[in-house]
């Protein structure tokens, strides 16, 4: 191909991309050195807890071109996913409901998106000869956010995720790697979060340790999904009734007044997952939890952790005599792991302890969306 028909090639790489549901496509090549030593230094801190699949690989990780050999551009995508749920602030306000972060809310989006970007690659596959591409949704070891950063579909909020103007940050990242010569279209965006730092003081834990530097081991969304132990007793009372991820850094975020809902079927709240109560999950056994997040991200956490999470989140509730009850049948048959939990729950609703934090949130957030 001549500069020209690579130019067109391009043009026509970001109508694709558009037309199979992405919002945004940007090509690059990427040059990470500085993303990759700061994040040296995170890992050094012991940051990642427990997922030690992040300290692995870090050559491909500073460059990632060498993940697939022959490839010399990246195709970075972006894919709106903020579905047509119930409001996020009520279903936090009542501690009897469960609340799921949003993006698991539907069918688990690597399956989604990976699909549509194996049908871009294979849309340009077919106007060249020989081309060689390969799909990457969250699913190797590449700096997905830099990269895009670097591509210019956002800037990196101090919250640490990916913030667009145009679509806040409620959007998978995906990768097309292609051995295709093609002009390049990334950049550099400017850092419009200011002296704003709503999503550092709101988070629950305080797991930021400072603006772009999350300490995932106080993170809810790795306690409930990534950790397979104990949730640390200092820091159940401020899970509230967070079962599955947290959202609560994008909540507060002035840039998600520009969040659009995405038009994705996949998406779409499945089994009310959006509005449904700690007790009926809790009473899912084995077979009705499989079931029922079968094509779901949810299932990353196993029925061991979805079941420690929800005994969590019913100590924090208002609790009652169906919810006790549950609780100390539950207790004949589970894990030692979730009895654990079960027991610090029943303690807490003798206690009747409330979840100040939780509510101070509450509050918080709604004053600032008022």
């Amino acid at each position: 191909m001549n500069q020209s028909q690579l130019q067109e090639m391009a043009d026509n790489i970001d109508l694709w991309a558009k037309q199979l549901g992405f919002q945004q496509s940007s090509i690059l090549i990427p040059s990470l050195d500085s993303e990759n030593a700061l994040m040296q230094q995170w890992l050094d801190r012991g940051y990642h807890g427990q997922m030690q699949y992040l300290a692995n690989n870090l050559d491909l990780r500073k460059d990632p071109l060498k993940l697939v050999p022959g490839s010399c551009r990246i195709i970075s995508l972006r894919m709106d996913y903020q579905p047509p749920a119930k409001d996020s602030i009520k279903i936090l306000k009542d501690r009897d409901k469960a609340y799921i972060a949003r993006y698991t809310l539907g069918r688990d989006y690597h399956k989604t998106v990976r699909k549509r970007l194996t049908n871009l690659g294979k849309r340009i596959q077919e106007q060249c000869d020989n081309l060689g591409f390969r799909a990457f949704v969250d699913s190797a070891p590449i700096m997905e956010r830099a990269i895009a950063e670097q591509a210019g579909l956002g800037w990196s909020g101090k919250h640490t995720l990916l913030i667009n103007r145009e679509a806040g940050s409620y959007f998978f990242l995906a990768e097309l790697f292609i051995d295709l010569p093609l002009p390049t279209t990334e950049k550099k965006l400017k850092n419009h979060c200011g002296k704003c730092t709503a999503c550092l003081d709101i988070c629950p834990t305080k797991a930021f340790v400072d603006a772009n530097i999350l300490d995932a081991r106080r993170c809810i969304s790795y306690l409930t999904i990534e950790s397979k132990d104990a949730i640390p007793l200092e820091l159940r009372p401020m899970l509230g009734n967070r079962i599955f991820g947290c959202d609560d850094c994008q909540l507060i975020c002035p840039w998600n007044r520009f969040a659009k809902f995405s038009p994705e079927d996949d998406f779409k709240p499945r089994h009310n997952l959006d509005d449904i109560s700690l007790l009926e999950l809790f009473n899912w056994d084995e077979s009705a939890f499989l079931k029922k997040t079968e094509g779901s991200a949810i299932r990353r956490t196993g029925f061991d952790g979805w079941q420690r999470n929800i005994a969590v989140a019913l100590g924090n509730s208002r609790g009652g005599v169906a919810v006790e009850s549950a609780l100390t049948i539950k207790l004949n048959n589970c894990s030692p792991l979730v009895a654990e939990h079960i027991n610090w729950a029943l303690l807490q609703l003798k206690n009747r302890a409330l979840v100040p934090d939780q509510e101070a949130n509450i509050v918080t957030i709604l004053t600032a969306k008022a």
